[in-house]
């Protein structure tokens, strides 16, 4: 598919604008807001319109999905953040170890975030006012999964798909906070369709935005340029570059027998099973994204919090 028929594609479902007012409206009712980002695409997966609705707030960067994610990239993506000013924590919303996770450090950060308002309200006499936290991000990106660890129990609905939760959740966690679980939302409008990409081989727009062979032809080319071995490896055939992403499909799905009548190699099965296979980890722990050296024009990064 070229840059032109990808420029066309639908990447921003109409229920998302509805969702934005609804983050409009609601921002002023929390203290801080905690952006999720998908620890294989930090960058691509951050909405850069949160830079405006948030930027009074005080803001926190949850690198999830980091058991799918490359560590030694992740780490250096916590420190880029850092360097712009946020808080930058790593963590894999999924495991029921909150300390192995990560989820464990976030209630002990919120509170030193907001510790100068706490001592502000106590001066006045209001104690136990708890904390007030948005969570925010794209689809799929883990939030309801994050919540729900936070909570110690299952507080929100969870899917491994888009668009699951479908209007704004309050759920407390002790006395100390409230969480405001809110739908994944993008935005309108990719400037580099790359980013487009990232977020459809990552699960986070939905599957039906391109076919299936050339979203894991996409992917293929992603994952050949970070190592050209990763697919020879897990699929045990000679994948040599340069070859085609099309025909490491039809070698793919010789290789595990996916054929049709006649003998045709059935190579939308085999798309369906390496997209899969990435997706939950099965070809090791991939990052396709790097921090940026120096400005790039494929995603601007996040502006940084206001001092408080």
């Amino acid at each position: 598919m070229d840059n032109d028929r990808l420029m066309d594609i639908q990447w921003y479902p109409g229920h998302m604008t509805k969702t934005k007012r609804m983050l409009v409206t609601q921002m002023k009712l929390v203290d801080v807001v905690v952006e999720l980002l998908d620890a294989r695409v930090p960058m691509s997966s951050r909405n850069p319109d949160l830079d405006t609705l948030a930027k009074d707030k005080r803001r926190v960067l949850v690198l999830n999905k980091a058991d799918l994610a490359d560590p030694d990239t992740t780490a250096q993506w916590e420190e880029y953040f850092r360097q712009l000013g946020f808080f930058a924590l790593a963590v894999n919303a999924k495991d029921n170890d909150k300390k192995k996770g990560g989820t464990g450090r976030m209630a002990a950060k919120l509170q030193e975030i907001m510790r100068p308002k706490s001592q502000q309200q106590l001066k006045r006499g209001r104690v136990n006012i708890p904390i007030r936290a948005m969570i925010v991000g794209i689809p799929n990106v883990g939030k309801s999964t994050f919540i729900n660890q936070l909570a110690g129990r299952a507080s929100t609905i969870t899917a491994d798909r888009p668009g699951v939760t479908r209007g704004r959740q309050w759920i407390k966690i002790d006395n100390s906070f409230d969480l405001m679980d809110t739908p994944g939302v993008l935005w309108p409008k990719f400037e580099d369709q790359m980013v487009g990409l990232r977020l459809a081989v990552t699960g986070a727009v939905s599957d039906n935005i391109l076919d299936k062979i050339t979203l894991c032809e996409h992917l293929i080319k992603m994952l050949m340029e970070i190592d050209p071995q990763i697919l020879s490896k897990r699929y045990k055939t000679d994948l040599t570059p340069p070859m085609p992403p099309r025909e490491i499909l039809t070698e793919i799905g010789a290789a595990r027998g996916f054929k049709m009548k006649g003998g045709i190699i059935d190579i939308e099965r085999a798309a369906i099973i390496i997209t899969d296979e990435f997706r939950g980890g099965k070809l090791g722990r991939i990052s396709l994204e790097k921090p940026p050296e120096e400005k790039s024009s494929e995603a601007s990064p996040p502006t940084p919090p206001p001092a408080f």
